[in-house]
């Protein structure tokens, strides 16, 4: 699956992931395959919150622009034994689940038309200070 795809299929399971994902568990292996920053990866173990921190590991790795974040984030879920229902969840999105998931999205785009804020409403994550804003304008 191309890392573009796998995106998708994260924000289309966001609440899923963000509920389930301990991203203390995996910020160690992403900052190892030098998809995080070392102020993200710091900024990120300093969340107290465990669904905030997920929340902004999705938000940094969508910024990141990384093209292999979503492909790692896949590979270091997948790793979990205890995962691999969500593994199976994500894998079982049709090329139909995903049209109809990217019509469905609703997002806000940054100056250079990213998007920055997906479906399950994650705030906007600043890339320089960290602040966390959450956009008032989601177009469907």
């Amino acid at each position: 699956m191309t890392n573009d795809v796998l995106m998708l299929k994260f924000f289309g399971l966001c609440e899923t992931v963000v509920d389930n994902v301990n991203a203390a568990d995996i910020v160690d292996f992403l900052y190892q395959e030098r998809i995080l920053e070392i102020d993200d990866f710091k900024w990120l173990q300093q969340q107290k919150d465990r669904y905030q921190q997920c929340r902004n590991l999705l938000m940094l790795l969508q910024q990141s622009g990384n093209r292999q974040a979503f492909v790692k984030l896949y590979g270091a879920i997948k790793d979990k034994p205890q995962l691999q229902w969500l593994i199976e969840r994500i894998d079982e999105y049709s090329d139909q689940s995903l049209i109809v998931l990217q019509s469905q999205q609703r997002y806000t785009s940054d100056k250079t038309g990213r998007p920055t804020a997906y479906s399950c409403h994650l705030p906007y994550l600043s890339p320089i200070t960290h602040a966390v804003h959450r956009p008032s304008l989601y177009a469907l």
